[in-house]
C-alpha cells in the first residue's frame, strides 16, 4: 500500500511499556492520517477491555489470535515479554500482518532467521526494536571514528544496569487498568530474561550501529541476586543478571558491553557508549571533553547527554506532543513500519541489526558457559 488509508494496527500487550509509550504516542491526534490503534488484547483477564476504554481504542481482545482473526488489522506491535515474541510475531506474518517487534526482536539466531525468512516469504513489513540506528548523535560517532578523530580506535565500553527498577520504579505496574498489578516475574526467568535482553540490547544496538558487525565474544556470566520481590511475593530468579561481553571488532578493536546487577551504571556508557583512540576519546556526546555538533542537537541542549527522552528528540517523528511523552522511541519505531508499509521507505531499524545483536548476545551466553571465545555468525549492513 502508498499512502491512502491509515494502517489499523493492533498492539499485543498492555504492560508497562504499551500504557507508558505506544498508546499515549499513538491515540495522538497528529497521527491518524498515518495510523490508528485498532485493536488491543491481553491474556489478563479485564485490562485489555480497560485499557481499550482508556484509550478510545474500538476493540480488545484476550489472545493474539483472537485479535488476527477478528481484529481487522494490517500490523500488529508486539509488546508482550521477550520469550514470546518469536511465537507471536510468526502468527501475526502467517495471518498476513505486518509487523514490529519492541525489544529484542527473539532470543536466537535461529528464531530471527525464521521471522525474516517468513516476512519475506509473504512481503511483509518487519520492524525490530530498538531503531538506534537511527540517531544521529550515532551516525556523527560513527564518521568522527572513521575520519581519524581519535586516532586508531584501541576500545569502547557500553552497558546498562538492572537495579530494581521493574520490581518498584514503575507506577504503571500498581496502576494498570483493570485493576490488576502488572507482573515483572518475567524480567527474572528464562528465556528472555535478564539485563542482556531487556536493556544491553540498547547498548549493543548503539555500539554496532558506530562500529559495524563484531567478529567474536567472550564473555562471563552469573547470578548475584537469586530471589526478587514484588508487592511482597518473592521471584525466583532463573535468567543470570550479571554478565560481561569483550568483542572483537578486528584490527585490533575491542569493546565491553555489561549487563548488571548494580544499582547504577557509567552514565555516559548507557547515552551513547564511550570510544578510546589513540589520540583522543568519546565519552558519551563529548570529543576529548567538548561536546560535539549533531544533527537536531540543538533540540537536546537542555538535557544532559543521559537523559534518555530528551536524546530522543531528535528522531524524526518525535515532534510536538510526542517530545512531552516517555518511550518516544519505541513510538518511532512503530512509525517506521508505517512508513515502510505505506510509502515503502527503507529504514534502519531493521532485523537484520536486531539478529546480530541478538548473535552477539546468544553466543556471549554460549561463551560464559563453555569458556570457549565464540565466533558470530550474523552481520549487517550499517546504515
Amino acid at each position: 500500500m502508498t499512502g491512502g488509508a491509515p494502517l489499523r494496527l493492533g498492539i499485543v500487550g498492555t504492560g508497562a511499556i504499551a500504557l507508558r509509550g505506544l498508546l499515549p504516542h499513538l491515540t495522538q491526534d497528529d497521527v491518524q492520517d498515518r495510523v490508528q490503534v485498532a485493536a488491543v488484547c491481553d491474556p489478563v483477564p479485564g485490562r485489555a477491555e480497560a485499557v481499550a476504554e482508556r484509550f478510545g481504542v474500538p476493540q480488545s481482545f484476550m489472545d493474539i489470535e483472537t485479535l488476527l482473526a477478528q481484529g481487522d488489522v494490517d500490523a500488529v506491535s508486539i509488546a508482550s515479554p521477550i520469550g514470546l515474541h518469536h511465537a507471536q510475531a510468526r502468527l501475526a506474518l502467517e495471518a498476513g500482518a505486518h509487523v514490529h517487534v519492541n525489544k529484542t526482536l527473539s532470543t536466537t539466531v535461529a528464531e530471527a532467521d525464521d521471522l525474516i525468512a517468513l516476512a519475506s516469504e509473504h512481503g511483509l513489513g518487519l520492524v525490530a526494536s530498538p531503531g538506534e540506528a537511527l540517531r544521529p548523535q550515532l551516525h556523527r560517532i560513527r564518521e568522527l571514528i572513521s575520519g581519524g578523530a581519535i586516532g586508531r580506535l584501541a576500545f569502547a565500553v557500553c552497558g546498562c544496569a538492572f537495579g530494581a527498577y521493574h520490581e518498584s520504579d514503575e507506577p504503571e505496574r500498581l496502576a494498570a487498568p483493570g485493576d490488576t498489578p502488572i507482573d515483572p516475574a518475567w524480567y527474572f526467568r528464562k528465556p528472555g530474561g535478564g539485563p542482556m535482553y531487556d536493556m544491553t540490547v540498547y547498548a549493543l544496538h548503539q555500539l554496532t550501529a558506530v562500529l559495524g558487525p563484531a567478529r567474536r565474544v567472550t564473555a562471563l556470566s552469573g547470578q548475584v541476586v537469586p530471589v526478587r520481590e514484588f508487592l511482597g511475593r518473592a521471584i525466583e530468579v532463573e535468567a543470570d543478571d550479571n554478565t560481561i561481553l569483550l568483542l572483537d571488532f578486528g584490527d585490533g578493536a575491542f569493546a565491553v558491553a555489561y549487563g548488571a546487577a548494580s544499582a547504577g551504571t557509567i552514565i555516559d556508557d548507557f547515552a551513547a557508549g564511550s570510544y578510546y583512540g589513540t589520540t583522543g576519546a568519546i565519552v558519551g556526546l563529548e570529543l576529548n571533553g567538548e561536546p560535539f555538533e549533531f544533527a537536531g542537537r540543538e533540540l537536546t541542549t537542555h538535557a544532559p547527554a543521559w537523559d534518555w527522552d530528551a536524546q530522543m528528540h531528535v528522531l524524526p517523528h518525535v515532534v510536538g506532543p510526542h517530545r512531552e511523552i516517555p518511550e518516544s522511541h519505541v513510538f518511532e519505531d512503530v512509525m517506521q513500519l508505517v512508513g515502510l508499509v505505506r510509502e515503502g521507505t527503507p529504514t534502519a531499524a531493521n532485523p537484520e541489526h536486531a539478529r546480530h545483536v541478538i548473535d552477539i548476545i546468544e553466543s556471549g551466553y554460549l561463551a560464559a558457559e563453555s569458556g570457549q571465545t565464540q565466533s558470530l555468525r550474523t552481520s549487517f549492513d550499517p546504515v
